[in-house]
């Protein structure tokens, strides 16, 4: 899994014209991928890290500073450009799998304690932020401890 962070003042989702999901205060966006080899425990890896990184202000960790998350699926992470001129999707999870995927991670960051509100799965969606500082991460499960 990959997971774009971005440390932000104010953040939504609007799909169709509705706000489907919004930050309530300053906390992060994070831009979720989901791969064809990644599992149910990687999730609960990736979401304990999200959830405990410190990059929010004063070094502070969402779960510190008690602060929200917009979780947004982004398949896109995945593509990969290193032949032709169109990207190639051949790494990224197909709905039916990276669905369950995205959604156990955003549940493992609520049984953690975090406010999390999300884009909506598979919809085409417009997401607006303020960016903080800015303060931008990339953090991979690949680039992660192996999960036992």
């Amino acid at each position: 899994m990959r997971a774009v962070l971005q440390r932000a003042r104010s953040a939504s989702v609007t799909v169709d014209g509705e706000v489907v999901g919004e930050l309530s205060g300053p906390g992060l966006v994070v831009l979720l991928g989901v791969s064809t080899e990644d599992t149910e425990a990687q999730a609960v890896q990736l979401a304990q890290k999200v959830w405990n990184l410190r990059m929010l202000e004063d070094e502070q960790s969402c779960a510190s500073a008690a602060a929200p998350l917009l979780v947004v699926s982004q398949f896109t992470l995945y593509g990969d450009v290193r032949k032709g001129r169109r990207p190639s999707w051949t790494r990224s999870a197909r709905g039916d799998q990276a669905e369950p995927l995205y959604e156990r991670f955003m549940a493992e960051l609520r049984a953690q304690g975090a406010q999390v509100e999300s884009g909506r799965f598979g919809a085409m969606m417009e997401v607006s932020l303020v960016n903080s500082g800015p303060f931008t991460l990339l953090v991979d499960t690949d680039d992660l401890p192996p999960v036992r």
